[in-house]
């Protein structure tokens, strides 16, 4: 912390933050390959107001090493699109894509083998259903999510049959309200259902390339080390914020080695 560096280097703090205001961070090095990437966002503070903002994330899961990266203050197809074209253009070869849920990526990586992480998979269908669903189809909908990681692509497939088959009616049931409009009485679970049939196409891509990872973890794991530096340093502005942020992507970890 900027008390730290106070008393480890005799500095005052106008100093010290004038030397932090004025450092340059490196121009990122890259080295061109075939990879099989993950792409992922993440914010700080509540994405539903106006002071919140991110970080898109382009990364090398083998080498765990960060290669494109962009502050934004929501997800945009263009962003991802700057990305893939970035790298594309410094000469690397992308096999595949493993993303989060953000529908844009389908139409940005088209021609590339996409994997929707099951993480965030779950993640969706526990948002609409909750971890304890009420009804019999949000539990059964929720179980059905839970075998993704395990599951064969076809039994997956015959696991959604049955349930539209069981609970097509409860799904189209519709709840009217007194000013003449009406809305679907268990929207989440049919929000859930509608997901995972959104999303089936991508679930499996990995079964074909054992190289393909099935999570982004790679990049959620790398985003709660940046958070916890970020909730340490909270005083700190936000110009300075995303100076210490672009110096850890660079070197794509907290804790370098040899530092």
């Amino acid at each position: 912390t900027i008390r730290e560096l106070v008393t480890d280097t005799g500095h005052d703090k106008k100093t010290i933050l004038l030397y932090l205001e004025s450092f340059k961070v490196k121009e990122k090095v890259h080295t061109p390959r075939p990879i099989h990437l993950v792409v992922d966002a993440t914010y700080f503070g509540k994405r539903k107001e106006s002071t919140s903002w991110g970080v898109i994330l382009f990364r090398d899961p083998v080498k765990k090493e960060n290669l494109w990266w962009r502050f934004v203050d929501t997800e945009k197809e263009s962003y991802y699109r700057e990305g893939k074209e970035t790298l594309e253009r410094l000469g690397y070869i992308i096999l595949s894509v493993t993303c989060d849920g953000f529908s844009g990526n389908i139409p940005v990586f088209k021609g590339i083998p996409i994997q929707m992480c099951h993480f965030h998979m779950k993640q969706i269908v526990i948002r609409n259903v909750t971890l304890f669903p009420k009804t019999e189809a949000g539990q059964v909908i929720l179980a059905i999510a839970k075998t993704i990681t395990y599951t064969t692509q076809e039994d997956f497939a015959r696991r959604l049959r049955d349930f539209h088959v069981a609970y097509n009616s409860f799904l189209n049931e519709k709840t009217y309200h007194p000013e003449g409009n009406w809305s679907y009485t268990h929207d989440g679970v049919r929000s859930a259902h509608r997901s995972l049939l959104f999303w089936y196409s991508y679930l499996f891509t990995y079964h074909g390339n054992k190289f393909i990872p099935n999570t982004t973890n790679t990049c959620d794991g790398h985003f709660s080390h940046i958070k916890d530096i970020v909730r340490i340093h909270r005083g700190m502005n936000l110009f300075l914020k995303r100076k210490v942020l672009d110096s850890i992507l660079l070197e794509s970890t907290i804790a370098p080695k040899g530092k």
